[in-house]
């Protein structure tokens, strides 16, 4: 992972990467924090369906947020792709955002999933996995959960740094407030089995190896552990269950027209096909996501996990709280 994040800085620094295909006379200029096999067949689709050439530019979510600030006044870029909706209220804040009108995005994707100048493109759960041989799922119900003393010494997590993490205590800070964000924080690192350390899968992995008995972790991953090469990922895969918390914090992966986009109309023609069923039935299979479209029937895995009930978020001013959810990571101790 590290070698590609150093691959992709350069790509970045040196400029827009072309998608190999079609000549087009038209085009489209992306920067995107995305970088998954899938998002390159994204682009190569909507080459081959609009003759649009795509123009790439991969980075790192805050690093190509300041880029788009840098370029303010000329915009390079027409569209900006994240994940994270964090990222939604410094774009709307620095004016880097504009509005579009599209019949077919608002048919698309549910009120709730977007807004001025933005719209959702998939969610991630962050849910917490369990060991199946010793572990009663009924036992949790809510994040909340993970706090009592029943679980002292056996929750594992992954680092304050992490921006899923900080997004989850940021969902906190806007629902409850801060002082009960506070406290739901103090009380996970007084449950914790270890110094949190590694991403996701390294905590489900923990959990099968008996280090702790309950691990926060983006749903996405239990996917691709379950068609990893990895044969320690793969067989965890087998042995845990997923809990999805009432309410359950939705991570979304949002696009963004840049406001001054000097291809505004091809965006808007992204943005709805970013919308459409090929796309989201796509991003669900192949990359174990959650379509936002609600018209595209769940694969068979996120199907499996039934029904279940998301926060009900504000994410243009999820972000606000930021600066907050550290702040609380350092207060509480949570490394």
């Amino acid at each position: 992972m590290k070698k590609l994040g150093i691959i992709l800085g350069a790509v970045a620094a040196l400029g827009f990467l072309a998608v190999p295909s079609v000549q087009a006379a038209e085009v489209l200029n992306v920067y995107s924090s995305r970088h998954y096999d899938v998002d390159k067949q994204v682009y190569a689709d909507f080459e081959k369906e609009t003759g649009i050439k795509v123009n790439v530019v991969e980075g790192k979510g805050d690093e190509l947020l300041e880029r788009l600030t840098r370029e303010k006044d000329k915009p390079e870029a027409d569209l900006f792709l994240t994940v994270g909706a964090e990222s939604i209220a410094p774009l709307m804040e620095r004016g880097l955002s504009e509005g579009f009108s599209s019949a077919a995005v608002e048919k698309n994707i549910p009120a709730r999933y977007r807004g001025e100048g933005w719209m959702g493109i998939t969610a991630r759960a962050r849910v917490i996995a369990y060991p199946l041989d010793r572990v009663d799922p009924s036992k949790i119900t809510s994040y909340d959960d993970l706090t009592k003393p029943e679980w002292k010494g056996k929750v594992l997590v992954r680092s304050s740094s992490s921006s899923y993490n900080v997004a989850l205590l940021s969902s906190f800070i806007q629902l409850n407030g801060a002082d009960a964000a506070k406290a739901w924080a103090q009380g996970v690192v007084g449950n914790l089995a270890r110094t949190p350390k590694g991403n996701d899968r390294d905590q489900a992995k923990a959990v099968v190896a008996g280090e702790g008995d309950l691990a926060v972790m983006n749903s996405y991953y239990f996917i691709r552990m379950m068609r990893s090469s990895d044969p320690a990922e793969a067989d965890a895969a087998k042995k845990i269950g997923l809990i999805f918390p009432k309410p359950v914090h939705l991570n979304l992966s949002i696009a963004a027209l840049v406001r001054g986009a000097g291809n505004k109309d091809n965006a808007v023609k992204f943005l709805e096909f970013l919308s459409g069923e090929h796309v989201q039935a796509l991003y669900a299979e192949a990359n174990g996501e959650f379509p936002l479209n609600p018209s595209v029937p769940l694969p068979e895995v996120q199907k499996s996990w039934g029904a279940f009930e998301p926060q009900e978020l504000n994410y243009e001013t999820l972000g606000k709280a930021k600066p907050e959810a550290a702040a609380i990571f350092d207060q509480v101790g949570w490394k």
